[in-house]
């Protein structure tokens, strides 16, 4: 009986890991129905286990009626998560400098923008230099860019309509949805004087433990970046392939 329950315990956990797997993919919510159909369980069963992660606060009811989504208290244990992040980033970051001898940035995508965690300065004169705290726009950056790559278009339209309407900007939306199939096919995003007039970035980007969305990203002067722009996508690539076999 005991290796029975445990069996069942286990096989619990793992499924409602998968639920919150699925959900950490929406920004928007996601009914019952269509989480019982992406991890392949009954209804019922999505419902007895969401009820129990509802209690402890690791998911909540969309505020606009869109279903089920991720809860603060992933936030809280993210947090905790948040130092390992960048310790374990940190020696990447580095590596990166040495190899292309330009800034790299470690940012994770809260909301509607880009929070900087940590950089490491490059070695030429004239860098970019961003402060820790410090949040971008996800539509103009790299970064933003590469984390909006990962999240379904639906959610992308909403994020980017909303940055776009409260900056009052004017572009074409099927361009941009283009730009982002794109780096969903390459795996690096870019910004060529988009977010600042001068200076090119080259990024990706990679979700955590708990499932936050983080990005690397190559900050350049574009008086350099021609120069610098293979170099640069190769160590990116190679750094993310690291990345990608820790988190996974």
């Amino acid at each position: 009986m005991t290796e029975k329950a445990d069996k069942g315990g286990i096989q619990v956990i793992s499924r409602a890991a998968s639920i919150l797997r699925v959900l950490k993919e929406t920004q928007s919510g996601m009914s019952l129905g269509k989480i019982a159909e992406r991890v392949d369980l009954p209804r019922s069963t999505v419902q007895r286990i969401t009820s129990a992660l509802a209690e402890e606060k690791l998911v909540i009811a969309d505020a606009n009626g869109g279903g089920l989504r991720l809860g603060p208290e992933l936030s809280a244990l993210a947090g905790a998560a948040q130092y390992s992040v960048v310790e374990h980033c940190r020696l990447l970051l580095t590596e990166l400098t040495q190899k292309t001898g330009e800034t790299t940035d470690l940012a994770v995508m809260r909301g509607i923008g880009m929070v900087f965690l940590d950089q490491v300065p490059g070695v030429y004169r004239l860098t970019t230099v961003s402060q820790v705290g410090e949040v971008f726009p996800l539509t103009t950056t790299a970064n933003g860019k590469a984390c909006l790559a990962r999240l379904s278009n639906q959610d992308v339209i909403k994020l980017v309509q909303n940055e776009w309407d409260r900056n009052g900007i004017q572009r074409s939306l099927d361009d941009f949805l283009s730009e982002i199939d794109a780096v969903r096919k390459q795996g690096l995003a870019y910004d060529l004087d988009e977010h600042s007039v001068g200076v090119s970035a080259i990024g990706f980007s990679f979700f955590d433990w708990v499932g936050d969305l983080h990005a690397i990203s190559v900050p350049v002067p574009s008086t350099r970046f021609p120069r610098q722009r293979d170099t640069i996508e190769q160590a990116l690539l190679e750094t993310a392939s690291s990345i990608h076999q820790t988190f996974q």
